[in-house]
């Protein structure tokens, strides 16, 4: 694909501010120019095409532009094609589309309405007047930006536990009903650990709940840091914590577990109050390849060995079985 490489007014200063991209699709090669040089003036970041077949190329990108000057006469697809075909695609951000044309009559404007466009506007055309429809679209698209980051914001507040920002219980329950159905699906086993922290209880009466809570988002760190990329570890309430190892066999999650369990009591947690020494109980148990075990019953059997941990002494390991 023949794209006119363009760089932005501001990155040619070295600015580190981004600027708005843009698409430009028209077929008058002089034109384009004319239109390019006002966008670069007003610190747009811009990528000029010749046809409307390119610029739906361009749009198949990962990070296409969002906002789009498009000419509504072009040879193949032309504007009002280009407008359907976007809009038939299911995009993670809106793109704003502004069309140019020298057609001017209602039905005209109707038809690049109904085709997807969001503005329109008839050649020849004032500089000040693109400039103004430009910006309109721009702070259309500064707020879905907002919105956006609105609902990812809500989305990490609802799946994570807010003290230590890890999974919260919703969300490791939910993940852990998932895996258990990818691993009966796959023949794969499935890992589950139940980490508490011994007498944890007593950190809060003797130092106060502000250390405690600095406790426990310290050993949500190490725990997080100390898993495999491709398991989850989220906290199950309280001073309780659930780990969820893929493709793990009796052996090799032992082993893990005893890395998680030395992650924690090989290096006292530093407090305002001075270095505390902290250890986690563990209790450990797998969903065999060949199995169809519920999640109550993998939760009950890791609970039972975790309280064996706890019985025979703390700071150990135990599974289930």
């Amino acid at each position: 694909m023949s794209v006119e490489p363009v760089t932005t007014a501001e990155s040619a200063k070295g600015s580190p501010v981004p600027a708005t991209s843009i698409l430009v699709a028209d077929d008058d090669r002089m034109f384009r120019r004319v239109l390019e040089k006002w966008l670069l003036n007003w610190d747009y970041s811009v990528t000029v095409v010749e046809d409307g077949e390119k610029a739906w190329a361009v749009m198949q990108d990962e990070n296409p532009p969002t906002l789009l000057l498009l000419d509504w006469m072009m040879p193949g697809m032309d504007g009002i094609e280009l407008c359907r075909s976007i809009r038939s695609r299911s995009l993670l951000r809106y793109p704003y589309i502004l069309l140019l044309t020298s057609k001017d009559a209602k039905q005209d404007l109707l038809e690049a309405l109904d085709a997807g466009a969001d503005d329109y506007l008839t050649k020849p055309f004032d500089v000040d007047e693109l400039k103004a429809r430009l910006l309109v679209g721009k702070r259309i698209l500064k707020l879905q930006e907002e919105l956006i980051h609105a609902r990812d914001d809500l989305r990490y507040q609802a799946m994570h536990d807010a003290l230590t920002n890890i999974w919260n219980r919703g969300a490791i329950l939910e993940f852990l009903h998932r895996e258990l159905g990818r691993a009966a699906r796959s023949g794969q086993s499935l890992g589950l650990l139940m980490v508490d922290i011994d007498h944890f209880k007593k950190v809060n009466d003797t130092y106060g709940h502000l250390v405690g809570d600095l406790v426990l988002r310290e050993c949500a760190r190490r725990l997080s840091q100390n898993v495999r990329s491709y398991d989850w570890a989220g906290r199950y309430g309280g001073e309780e914590f659930l780990i969820i190892a893929g493709d793990s066999t009796p052996d090799n999650i032992m082993k893990h577990a005893e890395r998680l369990r030395s992650a924690i009591a090989d290096e006292p947690i530093v407090t305002p109050d001075g270095p505390i020494s902290v250890t986690i109980s563990i209790g450990v148990a797998v969903d065999g390849p060949a199995s169809s075990v519920k999640q109550e019953s993998l939760l009950h059997a890791c609970d039972t060995a975790l309280y064996r941990a706890k019985e025979r002494g703390r700071n150990r390991v135990e599974f289930a079985g």
